[in-house]
């Protein structure tokens, strides 16, 4: 099942400048590895040794954040659509 997978700004040059990219998976996981798979610069920068999205790394299926979801066992739906979104964070 193919899912759309959001390339943020800062990744796109790993994603030969695309801003979305599709992949298979049933479940977030599936997505991510995936992604990782066909984009290894990528997997590399957001997710850990242990396959799931760094700390500073926020996914969002569905306008959710999968944290509040079921983290990376989310199941998601062909046609969906996953956006990586980087934190960001700053101070005075």
């Amino acid at each position: 099942m193919a899912i759309t997978v959001r390339i943020p700004t800062s990744l796109r040059k790993f994603a030969a400048g695309n801003d979305r990219v599709e992949v298979e998976g049933s479940t977030v996981k599936d997505v991510l590895d995936a992604l990782s798979k066909a984009h290894p610069e990528i997997g590399a920068r957001i997710l850990d040794e242990a396959g799931v999205p760094k700390r500073f790394v926020n996914i969002y299926y569905k306008d959710e954040d999968i944290r509040f979801l079921k983290n990376v066992e989310t199941e998601v739906e062909t046609g969906s659509e996953l956006s990586i979104v980087p934190a960001i964070a700053g101070g005075f």
